[in-house]
Formats: C-alpha cells, structure tokens, sequence
C-alpha cells in the first residue's frame, strides 16, 4: 500500500505547527514513517503506544522492548532512542541553572531530568547564593522522613558553603505531586531551623515525571 500521501500531510503538519495538536500515536507515527518506508505506520505507532501506556512510556523503552512490537525493527527503535537522547540534551542545556529561581516551573524542568523519572524516592537540595546563582545540589535516596531531611544535615552544607537560601524538592513515584501531610511538616520544620540561622527556604517542589506542585504555589507554607 503507498502511503505516500498520508506521510506527506504528517510532515506537512509538523512544519507548519510543530507537534501541536498531535496525538500521541501520531508522534511515534511519524517517528517510525522516518526509518520505514513505503509502509504504514499507523497501527504499529497504535500498538506501541497501547502496550506502553503513552507517549512516555514508548519513549522510555528499551530497545529489546521496542522491537517486541510488531513492525518495529532495530532501526526504528534506534530512532526512537535516539529522539528520546537528543530531547532530553535539549532540555538540559536549554535550562540556565543561574535562573532556576524564576519561577516553580523552571525548578521542575531542571529537576525533572534528575529525578522525575525514578521509581523510588530522591530528596534534592538546591544551594543558592546571594545572587541567585546555583552553588550546588544535593541528591539522597530514600523515603522523605526525620532521619534523611534533618535540619542539621540540610544546614550544614548550607553554611559550609555561604548558602544565602535553598529549595528542597523530592519526587513522587506514584506520579501524583499532591504533598503528603509529612511533605508539608517536613517543610515547615525546615523553614523554622532556616530561621535561626538566616538561611531562608525558598519552596519545596515536589516533582513527578509530567507534573509538580510547589508549597509556595499552593500556599502551603
């Protein structure tokens, strides 16, 4: 069957408004139209998108669980791969650090490459000077409790490296960034420590693969 045609309005699509108004299968679709050709891509891009849950889920495959769908080949999954590699670089680079404080959003988009993806818990500290400039950051695994997010090991690397202020942010696995009645105690009980050492907690940014809220944003601190 040629399906020249259907390909050409696809790609007619994208260049005229990106992926606006694509829906998922339609993305993988045309990813796949790339390395078959001569072929329709339709209901593989269906199938796909199907056994793997979404967008994302296709995208985080593995190249073995790739070509288990039928249609797919090593080259397809390689495009794939290697479209998931470039869009992830993309992000990264496009992200200042220097002004991750302009907004909660900007804070998940970098953090989002860091954690939103595990599946367990990973509490992150992010380290700011007097000028905004991002000192460093700090990765932990495990559960958000006393023991991990103590007031004296949060501090003490804040002082040690001259930190004016800092955001904490974890992920929620689940993929539900609602902040749990210990997220919100946790936070309160830093933002009071922060207090008596003049060292200010901006936000804690709880952060899922698609989403994040912020305790700033939701007015809960």
């Amino acid at each position: 069957m040629n399906n020249t045609g259907h390909r050409a309005r696809l790609r007619e699509r994208f260049l005229k408004s990106g992926l606006d108004g694509f829906l998922d299968y339609e993305i993988i679709e045309l990813l796949l139209t790339l390395g078959t050709p001569r072929k329709d891509c339709k209901q593989t891009a269906k199938e796909a998108i199907k056994t793997f849950k979404g967008l994302n889920g296709v995208l985080d495959s593995t190249l073995e669980e790739l070509q288990k769908i039928r249609g797919i080949g090593s080259s397809n999954a390689f495009g794939i791969k290697l479209f998931q590699a470039i869009s992830e670089r993309y992000t990264k680079e496009k992200i200042d650090p220097k002004n991750l404080l302009d907004s909660p959003k900007k804070i998940f988009e970098f953090l989002r490459e860091k954690i939103g993806k595990e599946k367990k818990e990973h509490f992150v500290i992010l380290y700011f000077d007097t000028k905004n400039n991002l000192i460093f950051d700090e990765i932990s695994i495990g559960i958000l409790n006393a023991s991990l997010v103590h007031p004296r090991e949060v501090f003490s690397k804040a002082i040690l490296n001259n930190a004016s202020h800092i955001v904490i942010a974890h992920n929620h696995p689940s993929g539900d960034p609602t902040p749990s009645n210990e997220d919100i105690n946790t936070t309160k009980r830093l933002i009071e420590a922060g207090k008596l050492l003049g060292i200010s907690v901006v936000d804690h940014i709880i952060v899922t693969r698609n989403n994040y809220s912020s305790c700033v944003e939701l007015r809960l601190i």
